[in-house]
């Protein structure tokens, strides 16, 4: 359990950084990290630190396709755990 909280925990932090990187680059026109990338982030467990950047950042806050991409993810992460925590089977 140690390990997938810190993994969690290191996910989310660098998610966070790359979301504030991302805008950095963004106001000065410069090559962009790509959304898919920063999904990626979000798929393997870096929600909570994305989403908290988009809101500190205002990065990504007004992108309709990638916000529903977001909370699409986000979605099929908690149904996920509640089928794993609750032992539902198909």
């Amino acid at each position: 359990m140690n390990l997938v909280f810190y993994f969690l925990l290191l996910i989310n932090i660098f998610a966070f950084f790359v979301i504030g990187y991302d805008k950095i680059v963004a106001q000065k026109h410069k090559r962009r990290i790509p959304e898919t990338t920063l999904l990626a982030f979000v798929f393997f467990g870096g929600a909570l630190g994305s989403g908290l950047a988009m809101l500190l950042f205002r990065h990504k806050t007004r992108k309709t396709s990638y916000l529903i991409k977001f909370w699409l993810i986000v979605i099929l992460q908690i149904l996920a755990i509640c089928f794993v925590t609750l032992d539902y089977k198909i």
